[in-house]
């Protein structure tokens, strides 16, 4: 893509010439030079085409980034989603475990009050037999 360079070697090597340079060796250098020019050196016109070569691929990545941030949009709402539906499900399963544990609860505490009204039977039971056994006692004596 890189156009030559207008390089005056003729010029070159008449201005060595005049400065007392062999004309052979000021020919090898023009020729040097203008290899060397011609190699390593960038012309407007390629600096134009590097420029938009750059903006297209600059452009291709504009597509691509608001491609992946509609993606990834899409995919924060998706997540919104989820996360609202197990929020609920946390919530109704929170609910049933509150309702579990106050019916249980209930039931401990009747549980516990039969319990206690058969110890108080029991006790009072065990009160009736040791009174008749000390009478018993008392009697013998």
């Amino acid at each position: 893509m890189s156009q030559a360079i207008a390089f005056d070697t003729y010029a070159y090597v008449k201005k060595l010439r005049d400065a007392g340079v062999d004309e052979r060796q000021a020919a090898i250098q023009a020729e040097a030079l203008v290899n060397l020019v011609e190699d390593r050196l960038t012309t407007k016109q390629d600096l134009a085409g590097a420029e938009s070569s750059l903006r297209r691929d600059i452009k291709e990545l504009d597509v691509k980034i608001e491609s992946f941030r509609l993606e990834l949009k899409r995919d924060i709402k998706e997540l919104d989603v989820k996360i609202e539906s197990f929020r609920l499900e946390l919530k109704r399963d929170i609910k049933e475990l509150d309702v579990k544990i106050e019916s249980i609860r209930s039931e401990l505490k009747r549980d516990i009050k039969e319990l206690e009204q058969r110890m108080v039977i029991k006790l009072g039971s065990l009160m009736v037999v040791a009174v008749g056994v000390v009478a018993a006692l008392v009697k013998l004596l």
